[in-house]
């Protein structure tokens, strides 16, 4: 578990998150042309509930987008 300090609308916050899931966020974030910060930002404006949760949900998804229909 790795926890890090991101900024959201101007208010650092830190997020707490396994490695690996740090690793894909930076590539998803590099592949949008977006810093982390930005790309939790955007996570952030669309959650309901905790912003660690919502972070692997959003990185399980794109990575399931990524990986085509089963």
């Amino acid at each position: 578990m790795k926890k890090r300090s991101v900024l959201i609308a101007g208010h650092s916050t830190s997020v707490s998150l396994e490695e690996e899931f740090w690793e894909e966020l930076r590539g998803i974030a590099e592949t949008r042309g977006l810093s982390v910060n930005a790309l939790v930002e955007e996570i952030d404006a669309g959650r309901s509930g905790n912003l660690s949760s919502a972070i692997r949900v959003f990185v399980l998804k794109e990575c399931r987008r990524r990986a085509g229909p089963s």
